[in-house]
This record gives C-alpha cells, sequence and structure tokens, in this order.
C-alpha cells in the first residue's frame, strides 16, 4: 500500500521560497498512469489544486496566475520523492498542504482531473515575519 509523507518548513518568512517534499514509499513515483500531486488547504477554505507531475515526469499546474506563475513541481526519482517550490510567499499562502497520488487523471489546459487515491497527512506552513 503506497504511503506518502510531507515535510517541510512549518514556518516562512513573507516574499521567501517555500519548499516542501513528498517521499513516497510501498510504491514508485514511475508507475505507470498514475501522477504525484500538491493541495493545500487555507484557514477555512477548501482544498485547492496546486499542480502535479505525471508518471512520465510532465508537469501541469493550477492555472490561475497567482499559483503558476510561483510554482514548480519536480522530483527526484531515485529517492520516490517529490517537490513543490512556491516563490514570493504571501501570508495568504499560509495553509495545511497535502501531498496524494493522483490516479486515473486528465489533464487540459484548465487543469487536471482525477482520483486521489492515496494521501499524505499534511504538513502546516506559516507565513508570517
Amino acid at each position: 500500500q503506497v504511503q506518502l509523507q510531507e515535510s517541510g518548513p512549518g514556518l516562512v518568512k513573507p516574499s521567501q521560497t517555500l519548499s516542501l517534499t513528498c517521499t513516497v514509499s510501498g510504491g514508485s513515483v514511475l508507475t505507470t498512469h498514475y501522477a504525484w500531486t500538491w493541495i493545500r488547504q487555507a484557514p477555512g477554505k477548501g482544498l485547492e489544486w496546486i499542480g502535479l507531475i505525471t508518471y512520465e515526469g510532465s508537469t501541469h499546474y493550477n492555472p490561475s496566475v497567482e499559483i503558476k506563475s510561483r510554482t514548480s513541481i519536480s522530483w527526484d526519482t531515485s529517492k520516490n520523492q517529490f517537490f513543490l517550490r512556491m516563490t514570493s510567499v504571501t501570508p495568504e499562502d499560509t495553509a495545511r498542504y497535502y501531498c496524494a497520488r493522483t490516479a486515473d487523471y486528465f489533464c487540459t489546459g484548465y487543469g487536471c482531473l482525477g482520483e486521489f487515491d492515496s494521501w499524505g497527512q499534511g504538513t502546516q506552513v506559516t507565513v508570517s515575519s
């Protein structure tokens, strides 16, 4: 059974870069037809899809300018990890960040749909000086 675990700093200062790692165990990020996703939930708000990297290494991002212009997702297949990097953070980026495995995904220029079949526990990130 695949398991995911997020890690990274819990506190980031405004204008700095947020970097998170998701470590996958019990399965490979190269497993055919899966994608690896970052999602966040700000206090009092719903889930927000940030983006994903597919088993082929292709990336897709939330098309909102506010996210797409500041975000990159990458991976290290030798370590079975994938990463989130978000630049120029503001307090509005304060949220619980989750990584998830996505099955049956379909992506267009407007984003991606799929089934999040495994989730990490999430990691809280606070942006504050």
